[in-house]
């Protein structure tokens, strides 16, 4: 069996609630993707178009500093990783995490908390921000609804 990591990044704590939830299941290390500076509500506010998630979605090239870069990526070959959907991809701060490591042929599996929305584009979002040669899995959309069985059924079959 492979060493894996779930690794996440929460602004409201939904999807932390689900990454901890999921690495229990997979009985994978979880670590936390934090914002030097973290969104405030404020910031998280999606009908303001000045509010910092908005300007940051709005330009690709956006890359908000990490609090930390902590994460033993060289110790997992599978790497879950999970993220609110904004603006039906992944925030900016996930293409951060991305080029802050090496992900060379390393696993890696999406999985995302939504309102609504599905992947959208988040994989071709994400695909220049990782190695050549790492694999990029769009896995499921968690929103809280599903049990420590089915997530432990999901995992068997991605790990």
């Amino acid at each position: 069996m492979s060493k894996t990591l779930v690794a996440y990044f929460s602004a409201s704590g939904s999807t932390a609630r689900v990454a901890k939830e999921l690495a229990q299941a997979a009985g994978a290390d979880l670590y936390e993707i934090k914002p030097a500076v973290p969104y405030t509500r404020a910031d998280l506010n999606w009908m303001d178009k000045k509010s910092r998630s908005s300007v940051e979605m709005n330009d690709k090239s956006s890359r908000p500093a990490l609090a930390d870069r902590d994460a033993n990526i060289t110790a997992y070959d599978t790497i879950l990783l999970g993220f609110p959907i904004w603006w039906y991809v992944a925030p900016t701060i996930v293409n951060t995490f991305l080029e802050s490591y090496d992900f060379s042929g390393k696993r890696i599996v999406l999985f995302a908390t939504s309102g609504g929305s599905g992947f959208g584009k988040t994989v071709a979002e994400l695909k220049p921000s990782v190695a050549a040669d790492a694999v990029l899995i769009e896995g499921k959309i968690l929103n809280g609804r599903q049990t420590s069985t089915s997530l432990k059924a999901w995992t068997d079959t991605i790990l």
